[in-house]
């Protein structure tokens, strides 16, 4: 179908790409488009529904794919050849999809990159989404290494952001340089601080993600749980996966039950809390801790059962699964003038193909995947 453009997928009605061909201008297109017969518009609960039942309403959206540290398993040690900026989405497009989501059901939306932080404009584009609320968003939140987000946090307050994970593999200063090829610890352990002071960690809103790596941080297992005890948030301590260029091997990556084994085995009791059905870490209080532990266990102990997030990236690419090669993408669809209701069809088509799971550590590892930092870590 030489009518169809490259976002286009091939089930879209023969009369759509007859339109398409008598319009010559983006405004003509985006008008027609928003002129499309009702037939083709979804039920709002069907946009983000998989065949196998999952609904998804939660969404992962990249803002840059730089990034201030080189954490060897989130970027290749030559780096990662960025993007050209012109394909790179306009904050006017980032929050153009992000409405077509919440429309759709999407309540709770997450800032990844690379790094938030690298962008000018963070605040006015969390502010931006916060403005999504009346139409049903429910959460804004952000992933961020903490190098340069502590004297950002009573703005981004101010702009409507609730929750924070912060990115923190090591407690040892030496070892935090190694592993991110940068010395920061102290400023994360200062954004740590700031973040509570500023009331981030109410209501469990303040959340430490640790890559445990085989060999070069597992045993600070017991540190990082009495850091926790100390403080209101949660450690959360994750398996390595296997991305683009970041030498993943089965021998770096610690299962979750053996991470759990070490922690009971130190000395430190472990009492199961209970999760929604749709968190992806297994959660455990510390007897007398201010804080909790969790488990996200990707590779040994897989949760897609539950999974309801799909990923924009910051070029602009839908991925229904953080380990799939297939992208759409809803940049294209934008500056082509696809109306929301073409959006919701694009979204709903590319998650009718998302599988029961993922491939596995072996299969996922032999693939092409992006590096983390181009898919939104």
């Amino acid at each position: 179908m030489a009518c169809r453009p490259a976002w286009q997928p091939a089930w879209r009605p023969l009369a759509f790409c007859a339109r398409r061909r008598a319009h010559s201008t983006l405004p003509a297109r985006r008008e027609q488009a928003e002129a499309l017969p009702p037939r083709l518009a979804l039920p709002a609960d069907e946009v983000l529904t998989d065949r196998h039942g999952r609904r998804h309403t939660y969404l992962r959206l990249s803002l840059t794919e730089r990034c201030s540290l080189r954490c060897g398993y989130c970027m290749p040690a030559d780096g990662v050849k960025l993007t050209a900026a012109e394909r790179l989405l306009k904050p006017a497009e980032m929050l153009r999809i992000a409405e077509a989501f919440v429309l759709a059901g999407v309540t709770k939306i997450r800032l990844t990159g690379g790094e938030p932080t690298v962008r000018a404009d963070l605040e006015e584009v969390v502010g931006s989404l916060s403005s999504l609320r009346p139409l049903g968003l429910e959460h804004v939140a952000l992933t961020s290494n903490g190098v340069a987000l502590r004297r950002r946090l009573p703005a981004l307050r101010t702009a409507g952001l609730d929750s924070i994970n912060l990115s923190l593999d090591t407690l040892d200063r030496r070892r935090f340089e190694q592993i991110c090829r940068r010395d920061a610890l102290p400023k994360v352990l200062e954004t740590i601080d700031a973040a509570i002071d500023h009331g981030y960690a109410d209501n469990g809103h303040l959340k430490l993600n640790c890559v445990v790596l085989g060999g070069v941080n597992e045993d600070e297992l017991p540190a990082f749980a009495r850091f926790a005890a100390e403080r209101p948030l949660d450690v959360r301590f994750i398996e390595y996966m296997p991305f683009g260029g970041n030498n993943w091997s089965e021998a770096k990556l610690v299962p979750a039950a053996e991470m759990r084994a070490r922690l009971l085995a130190s000395g430190i009791a472990l009492t199961p809390v209970d999760t929604h059905a749709h968190d992806t870490a297994r959660s455990y209080a510390l007897d007398g801790g201010r804080g909790r532990v969790s488990f996200i266990s990707s590779m040994t102990e897989h949760f897609c059962s539950g999974c309801n997030r799909v990923r924009v990236t910051a070029d602009g690419n839908l991925k229904v699964c953080l380990f799939g090669q297939r992208e759409l993408s809803l940049r294209d669809a934008l500056r082509e003038g696809a109306s929301t209701v073409e959006l919701h069809a694009l979204i709903h088509a590319a998650l009718g193909r998302k599988h029961a799971r993922h491939a596995g550590m072996h299969e996922i590892a032999r693939q092409a995947v992006r590096p983390m930092t181009t898919i939104g870590g």
